[in-house]
């Protein structure tokens, strides 16, 4: 092994009803141990969320309500989740951004004290950024064997940016080579507005991304909260998606 331990470290992963650290739930857990001689231990419970599983999530991880139904709360196990990490430190894979608090969250809910103090935070996603840099100048050097002269110049990283996209077409053979193929691949999440405060629902209406009615429609929402869009249109919102919220404002009224 090349880690050098002096204490356990628990390295564990989390399956959710969804991102939001605060309101969303673990409906997996798994965890292994491992000791500073080297012996491992593993645990791994099904957690009942004690909610719905939305479908995009379960898409991802494959759990479903089905699954869970005679699941333990988390509550449940939590004294056995604490008795495993209390003396170690913690490990995972964007775990300082979303495991851990996500984690942290359940136990303090069933009544379980958390210290972060106690605990020293290992994050394999954070090193694999800071070691293979996911930047222009690295996409260049990978994909074109060449150094990015003048970086940040923005004439260089323009022309630098062209031969990379044409690189990586001639580098994937499963990679469309027509704009329209690239932009429906380059898309993470399809949103109605530019920074994704606004989503569309599998009927394809805008859906609001965030608060209080995240999930709803936003047509719906004005026309049941008449207050909400001028809420919108006075906060701190990009002015191309207040733009949108307008348009769907005006066709509420009819």
């Amino acid at each position: 092994m090349n880690l050098k331990l002096h204490k356990p470290l628990c390295v564990f992963d989390l399956e959710t009803t969804g991102t939001n650290v605060s309101t969303d739930r673990i409906v997996e857990i798994s965890i292994l141990k491992v000791n500073p001689h080297a012996s491992k231990e593993t645990k791994t419970w099904l957690v009942n969320p004690g909610m719905p599983i939305p479908e995009p999530a379960s898409l991802v991880h494959g759990i479903y309500d089905k699954d869970v139904m005679n699941a333990p709360i988390f509550k449940d196990i939590a004294p056995k989740v604490l008795e495993m990490i209390k003396d170690s430190d913690l490990g995972g894979f964007n775990s300082n951004r979303f495991d851990i608090p996500v984690l942290a969250e359940e136990l303090l809910r069933a009544g379980m004290d958390f210290d972060i103090t106690k605990h020293k935070f290992v994050d394999a996603q954070t090193i694999f950024f800071k070691k293979e840099p996911r930047n222009l100048a690295a996409a260049y050097q990978f994909y074109c064997g060449k150094t990015l002269e003048n970086a940040h110049s923005a004439e260089a990283d323009t022309l630098a940016t062209f031969e990379v996209l044409d690189a990586q077409i001639g580098k994937y053979d499963d990679l469309p080579n027509d704009i329209l193929g690239l932009s429906e691949y380059s898309y993470h999440q399809k949103n109605a507005d530019l920074a994704g405060f606004i989503g569309f629902n599998d009927k394809n209406e805008e859906i609001f991304n965030f608060g209080k009615y995240k999930g709803q429609t936003v047509k719906s929402v004005f026309q049941k909260d008449h207050g909400y869009y001028g809420w919108l249109q006075n906060a701190d919102f990009p002015l191309y998606t207040k733009k949108i919220w307008t348009k769907i404002q005006l066709m509420s009224k009819f």
